[in-house]
Order: C-alpha cells, then structure tokens, then sequence
C-alpha cells in the first residue's frame, strides 16, 4: 500500500488538477536499508525507520499511515498533536478502543482526516450510490454482500503474519471493505448476528491465530435486510467484493473482478423485454474522464487510491470532512466487534451497545 499511496500522490495532480500539488518529502519503513530502497524506487526526497522522525518533520504536512495496525494509533496520535492531516489505511485502529482514540485525537485537533476504504471508489460503485439515492431501484428491501478471496485456500499454504493475529484475519483484512460498501449503499446496522470460524487450524509452520471465513446477517436502520459473507479460502474467486441490492422497482448487481461494469434492473416497459443490462462505466460516471476518454476502456485498481488521494487533498485544501472519515472507519470497526460478539455468544447483537 505504501508504493500505491506514493504512485497516488506523485499523479494525482496532473490526472484531477487538484489546487493542491503534493511533494513525496519522506518514507518510512521499518529499517533504514529498505526504507532507502523504497525512497529511489517510489521518488521521495528522504527516507527513515523511524516513524517519529518523519511526523515531527516539518517538512512533512500531511501523513499517510500505510504500516501494520498495531502501529496506526500512536502515528496518528503523534501527528495530530503536531496538528497535521492523517490519512490512515483500514482498519482503522487494531481494535476499536484504538479506534475511538484515534476519532477523539483527530476530533479535538480540529485535522482533516480520511480512513482508506478504496474499492467503493470504483466509478461503477460511485454510480451505484447515485442510483440508489435517486431511487431508481426504488425503496431498497435486501442487501447481500460479499468479499471473497483464495489466497488462503490451499491448505498447503504455510502460516505466515496473514495467519497471527486477530487484525490480520478475515473479520480484520476483507470484512472492513465490505461491511463499509453496506454501510455506504444501504446505511448504518441496527443489529446482527454472525458465525466466525477458522477452518484450516493448523498450518506448514504453524498454529492459525486468526479466523479464515465468516458469515453475518443483519437489519440496517432503514429497515432492509441483509446478509453479508467474507472468506480468504473461497476456492476461485481472485477478487469477489461483490454486492447485490433489490428495491422494489429494480435491482442492481456488481463484482469487482469486472469492475468496469455495472448490472441494472428497471421493472418497467413489457416484461417480455425486462432483464438485467450490462452498463459499462464511462466518462458519464462518477470519477472516470478524468482517467479515460473512452467508454468501456475502464479503470483499475491503481486508480482507486489516486481518486482516494484526491479526496485527501480536497479535505485538506477545505477543511471540510470528506467521507470516509476517521468516525466512519470506527463504525466499521464497531460492526466487526459486533460481529465477533455475536459469534462469540450466539445470538444476535445491538450495534447500538458496542
């Protein structure tokens, strides 16, 4: 994440034509020979292991923490007092008492502050939102979602850190990307409950710490039911952060491995002539000329975060909060501690009580 961050900020300018035009000033990794190869390879003026010598410089005037989750809040901590911007990669704290700090510190500093969800940034997903919110679909009555991955899925793979710790399983790495998907299409959870399991226990190298796969069905506060699914051994899927969405004047379905298009359902016309329409994202959606011209030529990966990156700057050159922030990241940590609770004690959870 730290080369895509650095890829973002060295382009942002010229793809969005922000006011803000930002400088790669200093890198930091965790020994000063990486951190040196990294400083030549992405184009930053100086380079550290050591993450307090790059927030208390002045040179530096924003921050972007790319690091484990254990290190999140007291870099975040850090460079608030100092009263610099923090964007920070999701989850955001390793825990949600951290995420609750890290809300405060950013609040009572009065800094801009982003938490680093990218997929929903995608065009088509943009374009979703917007559907939704005018009511094409009409009144949304069911939400199911997922994010499924394989890289776990052969039992061969020896344990590695995506094996240790609670922050780096399944309910830490995948859920938080689509559990903020739902919260941002549909709204927030009043309650659920949840089933968190680890399937492949025992690893080459090994005991497994963390969960491999876990299901949650819940009610959002608007009423809509939902269910939501998150695994790193669903043999096949590469990158299933996908969603389906009915209302009831329509529906609409996508899947991140074709990220580029979007699949509309409108009940209306003859119902001989009804069925779902594959729209493929264009420069009339959300966040797309300024990358492409052509219609169907398409978006990628890297171009989420430069779009996440301008929304950065945008908050920074405002002052005004841009969505996601630090808040919103901690709701989403509060509804995979609520998750956890809910498997833990079998039965369903007020998210309100988290």
């Amino acid at each position: 994440m730290g080369k895509a961050h650095a890829v973002a900020y060295a382009s942002v300018g010229a793809i969005f034509g922000t006011g803000l035009r930002p400088r790669l000033e200093m890198i930091c990794a965790s020994r000063d020979s990486s951190a040196e190869r990294y400083r030549k390879a992405y184009g930053f003026a100086r380079a550290t292991a050591d993450w307090r010598t790059l927030v208390d410089d002045r040179q530096v005037d924003a921050v972007v923490i790319a690091t484990p989750q254990e290190t999140h809040r007291p870099i975040a901590e850090a460079a608030f007092a100092l009263g610099k911007p923090v964007f920070c990669e999701k989850p955001l704290g390793a825990s949600l008492e951290d995420s609750h700090a890290m809300v405060a510190a950013a609040e009572a500093a009065g800094c801009p502050n982003m938490s680093g969800f990218n997929y929903i940034r995608t065009p088509a997903s943009q374009f979703a939102r917007k559907l939704i919110a005018e009511g094409a679909i009409g009144d949304v009555t069911w939400f199911r979602g997922e994010h499924t991955e394989d890289f776990l899925a052969d039992t061969a793979a020896p344990a590695t850190w995506r094996t240790q710790g609670a922050a780096n399983g399944t309910m830490g790495d995948l859920a938080p990307h689509m559990i903020n998907a739902a919260l941002a299409l549909i709204g927030p959870i009043d309650r659920l409950i949840a089933e968190v399991e680890t399937v492949h226990a025992e690893r080459p190298g090994g005991t497994v710490t963390n969960d491999d796969h876990a299901q949650m069905m819940c009610r959002f506060a608007n009423g809509v039911m939902g269910h939501m699914y998150f695994s790193r051994i669903a043999t096949g899927r590469k990158m299933g952060y996908a969603y389906e969405i009915t209302g009831t004047k329509g529906a609409i379905r996508f899947d991140q491995e074709d990220q580029n298009a979007i699949w509309l359902y409108r009940m209306d016309g003859p119902a001989a002539t009804r069925g779902f329409t594959k729209i493929l994202t264009g420069p009339d959606h959300p966040d797309y000329l300024p990358f492409c011209q052509g219609p169907g030529h398409g978006t990628g990966y890297q171009d989420q975060i430069i779009i996440e990156a301008r929304d950065f700057l945008r908050a920074i050159e405002t002052g005004a909060p841009v969505w996601p922030t630090f808040r919103d990241g901690m709701e989403v940590n509060r509804i995979v501690a609520a998750a956890l609770q809910a498997s833990a004690q079998k039965t369903w959870v007020d998210v309100a009580r988290i």
